[in-house]
């Protein structure tokens, strides 16, 4: 966890990344995933380093953080196959919690290898409806820690187990609808305008 003079620094990154992803996602699709893998290897290195050390534990995320980057930048297909096994996962997920149950393990991986082969098949949209939807997931976390929301400031420099909620401000939906919002905006965005004739 960030000593909490850097939330706020935080809260800005994940307001930009989250915009660049949202909103130019497939052009700059190993950019975004350059920065996402900065942040969760920046996250997972600092989680290990204690938090009275600021100086370690600042170089310990910056060090993680070029090797996540790193690792994300030349994993572009496997960055694909991965964001669909995810969207499978969570369809398992989704579909089991209607019936108030969780999906098996062989659930989930069959689920998981049909969202990989299918985003590989698909994979223009797929990187553009995931993108818009993560960068503006990224942005509702960053602005509401700027705004002052004590759980996504903490949620902005939290360990990365915890990093990614589904609802930051959990006293609300209006973080449900600015998402859905701002996805949908960075989806036509990126149709129209930033991934328009891109192959």
């Amino acid at each position: 966890m960030l000593p909490a003079s850097f939330q706020v620094p935080a809260a800005i990154v994940l307001i930009l990344g989250g915009l660049l992803s949202c909103l130019a996602g497939y052009r700059l699709f190993r950019v975004v995933l350059g920065i996402y893998g900065f942040i969760l290897g920046a996250l997972v290195a600092s989680s290990a380093m204690g938090t009275d050390n600021t100086m370690w534990m600042i170089g310990a995320a910056v060090l993680g953080g070029v090797v996540g980057a790193l690792i994300l930048i030349a994993a572009y297909f496997v960055g694909v196959a991965l964001i669909g096994a995810g969207i499978g996962a969570l369809v398992a997920n989704f579909a089991w919690a209607m019936f108030g149950r969780e999906p098996g393990l062989i659930a989930v991986v069959i689920l998981a290898v049909v969202g990989a082969l299918g985003a590989l098949a698909l994979q223009r949209y797929v990187v553009i409806v995931a993108t818009a939807f993560g960068g503006a997931q990224t942005v509702i976390v960053g602005a509401a820690a700027l705004m002052g929301n004590r759980v996504a400031a903490e949620t902005a420099s939290r360990a990365v187990y915890r990093f990614y909620p589904i609802d930051p401000l959990p006293a609300t939906k209006w973080d449900a609808v600015a998402l859905l919002v701002l996805a949908t905006i960075g989806v036509i965005v990126q149709m129209t305008v930033t991934a328009k004739g891109r192959k």
